[in-house]
């Protein structure tokens, strides 16, 4: 008949409890991470500025409504989002 310990725990459990609950949240790659992503986002933006019309009585269509505007800047931004979202959840290595 095996017995089996319910509710104790070691000293050396309730050491790896406490480095565990000690270690930060996020690690050097999370931080990378998250540069990159921000980076990213902020290039979208870049690219979705602009449009300033040497006239300002005349609408130029071809510079508001830009390929580059419409389509590549936002899924830039949205490319910037993922990154960012990945390196929220990206799990840190275990050094124990």
């Amino acid at each position: 008949m095996a017995v089996t310990k319910v509710g104790t725990t070691t000293l050396k459990d309730k050491a790896i409890k406490k480095e565990i609950n000690r270690a930060p949240l996020f690690q050097k790659d999370n931080y990378m991470w998250m540069g990159i992503g921000a980076l990213v986002i902020a290039i979208g933006m870049f690219v979705m500025s602009g449009g300033k019309s040497e006239n300002p009585n005349e609408f130029d269509y071809k510079s508001v409504y830009s390929t580059t505007r419409i389509t590549i800047a936002p899924i830039l931004i949205i490319a910037g989002l993922i990154i960012e979202i990945y390196a929220i959840f990206k799990k840190p290595k275990r050094q124990l």
